[in-house]
């Protein structure tokens, strides 16, 4: 099986290699979202939610945590490099970079965060209203820096992408009594977040954004740490946040197809990734992965955050073998598959 990983490795670098050497039309990668996608900025902010300490990023360059919920680069750095611009995409809050740094790809997503403000409340995270606030920011800097023909060049020809959504049920809607599942059902609660999801890429294509791609949400069910909750049905996924998640997309399809309809010059995308993160999880083998029901930090089973750090004496020595990190996000190796699927398929449009 570690040769299996090895070779797996191996090819999945060659194939990177050789799409990075294509000629691409994106200048840069400008990404907005949750835990999935976020590199750094929940480091800067007053938070529970956090992983800026080891073991996260064990597997990073330099074995250096940097605020990314996982043991190495997640799927936006591999998106990046296969664009051929640069492995690793900075969190805007990291004081360790400047606008020179940015203005070829930069990450505004908080952990933790969702399309409702009420999901960023539950663990005081940066709400997505203030992810665009950063963004406009970013544009003035980044106008001064290159001028404001070229900064608008760049910003109109970038590629933004949003992965977001899975906080507002699994962290909100489900896990907080007494709140929004008070107040709507689940349907009239999708229909909620997919009105704030519409007026976001909205806002995103009046601000010069015109290569959109929108992850859909993945099989919510099936991550660890939900086994671990619906241990009374064998630690089985839960089939009901799974049904949820692909109601969701299909409605999101809906949306992206009456925006790219709607918004002259626009090119929007899902990302449909629920099918093959479902394969994987359910078929590790078929991938070079061992285990998919529990997750390498710790014992796999609930740990997250705080709770999977260098002191936990179960953490496994071969993230390789796992589909998970800990019990909510990938491992480095899972995250390339995703990221090389996305741009095989929905991302291949915006290569020259």
């Amino acid at each position: 099986m570690a040769t299996h990983s090895l070779i797996w490795l191996l090819w999945g670098k060659f194939l990177l290699q050789l799409m990075s050497k294509v000629n691409a039309k994106v200048p840069a990668i400008i990404v907005f979202g949750d835990s999935t996608v976020d590199s750094g900025n929940n480091n800067q902010i007053s938070t529970i939610l956090r992983s800026d300490f080891a073991p996260y990023g064990r597997d990073f360059e330099g074995g250096k945590p940097t605020g990314r919920f996982s043991n190495g680069r997640i799927a936006p750095d591999f998106i990046s490099e296969a664009f051929g611009i640069k492995p690793a995409i900075p969190a805007y809050l990291d004081p360790g970079y400047s606008i020179k740094d940015f203005a070829t790809g930069v990450c505004f997503a908080s952990a933790g965060t969702g399309f409702d403000n009420a999901t960023s409340d539950v663990l005081s995270v940066i709400p997505l209203w203030m992810e665009v606030e950063y963004y406009k920011d970013y544009q003035k800097k980044l106008r001064r820096y290159l001028g404001v023909e070229k900064a608008n060049k760049l910003l109109s020809e970038a590629l933004y992408l949003i992965s977001i959504g899975t906080n507002d049920f699994l962290e909100n809607y489900y896990a907080m009594p007494g709140g929004r599942s008070t107040k709507f059902s689940v349907q009239e609660y999708q229909n909620f977040i997919l009105g704030i999801a519409k007026d976001f890429i909205t806002e995103l294509y009046h601000l010069g954004a015109l290569k959109i791609a929108v992850t859909g949400l993945p099989p919510m069910g099936c991550l660890p740490l939900e086994r671990t909750i619906n241990i009374l049905d064998g630690g089985n996924c839960i089939e009901e946040y799974n049904n949820v998640a692909k109601e969701f997309n299909g409605m999101l399809n809906g949306i992206i197809v009456e925006l790219n309809e709607k918004l002259p010059g626009t090119n929007l995308v899902l990302l449909s990734l629920y099918d093959l993160v479902l394969e994987i999880i359910h078929k590790p083998n078929s991938f070079g992965f061992e285990n998919a029901a529990i997750a390498c930090c710790g014992t796999g089973l609930f740990e997250m955050s705080y709770l999977c750090n260098r002191k936990n004496p179960f953490t496994c020595p071969d993230a390789n073998k796992y589909v998970f990190w800990d019990a909510f996000h990938p491992t480095e190796r899972t995250n390339a598959i995703v990221a090389d699927h996305a741009v095989k398929n929905g991302l291949a449009q915006f290569f020259a």
